[in-house]
């Protein structure tokens, strides 16, 4: 007669209960001597006979999976974890959980929240002061410790653009004490974005200085280039025409005449050496 053992003690096994692990037999005594889980309440093996409950690779019996406030079982119903305790639900929120800003209950563990400096809502709690509804993962603006959808916030509180007429929802720029978009506050001459740039203005518009001068500044008579005037430049003015103080120079030695004396021939002006001979 073919035999039937124990894997491990190689005790017959015919007429006793016994375990299959990995397709060899083994008695019940060897099993949970070799492979039973130990519970994490009680630190006695799982028997076969019991319930072996698990939970991140940590075990229970059945009659020891319990909260660890409260004690009431944790079997079939929602639980949480904090610290290696495990808590029913109720426990939880009372120790850990959060409450909602707006309705002021708390959010239990599982749910859904809004979170926003340092404050939490349930999710359906997170609602646009304006409209009542729901924000949930879209947009939104911060405006005196109140939320608003960007919609909202445009009509109630924004500024409009004065060029496009459109609500500025972030960032902006003030010229003559009215609001523009940086992307709309341009040069008129060039339209290249002035938000950021030096820039002058004539007759209330706006240009760049480049512009500004190839428009509207005097042109030196030495250099010809643009006298802009701006930031303090220095510059001569004789007889309708103009020079940059750096330019201002004896035509024939190059002597700066700023602050002396010089006479003209024609378009050349020359210091009281050079013209001593006309």
């Amino acid at each position: 007669m073919e035999r039937f053992d124990c894997h491990h003690c190689e005790e017959s096994l015919f007429g006793k209960k016994y375990i299959l692990r990995e397709e060899s037999p083994y008695c019940v005594g060897c099993f949970e001597a070799l492979y039973a889980s130990t519970c994490e309440e009680c630190s006695k093996p799982i028997g076969c006979d019991c319930k072996d409950l698990s939970y991140k690779d940590r075990h229970w019996h059945e009659a020891c999976f319990h909260c660890s406030r409260c004690g009431s079982s944790l079997v079939d119903k929602p639980f949480a974890a904090k610290e290696d305790q495990l808590l029913c639900t109720d426990c939880y929120s009372h120790e850990y959980s959060s409450r909602c800003q707006e309705c002021k209950k708390t959010i239990m563990p599982g749910t859904r929240k809004m979170e926003y400096k340092g404050s939490s809502w349930h999710e359906t709690c997170f609602t646009c002061h304006r409209c009542q509804q729901p924000i949930g993962t879209k947009s939104f603006i911060p405006k005196d410790e109140q939320n608003f959808c960007v919609p909202c916030y445009e009509k109630q509180h924004a500024l409009h653009c004065v060029h496009c007429k459109k609500p500025i929802t972030a960032g902006g720029v003030t010229y003559r004490e009215q609001p523009w978009h940086k992307e709309c506050f341009v040069c008129t001459a060039c339209k290249k974005p002035l938000s950021g740039q030096r820039f002058t203005s004539r007759d209330e518009f706006a240009y760049c200085l480049d512009c500004f001068c190839d428009l509207y500044a005097k042109k030196c008579a030495g250099c010809t280039n643009p006298i802009s005037g701006l930031g303090g430049t220095k510059y001569i003015s004789f007889e309708e025409r103009q020079w940059h103080s750096d330019c201002f120079n004896c035509k024939k030695c190059s002597l700066s005449l700023v602050g002396r004396g010089f006479l003209t021939e024609r378009d050349d002006i020359l210091c009281p050496d050079c013209g001593k001979d006309i």
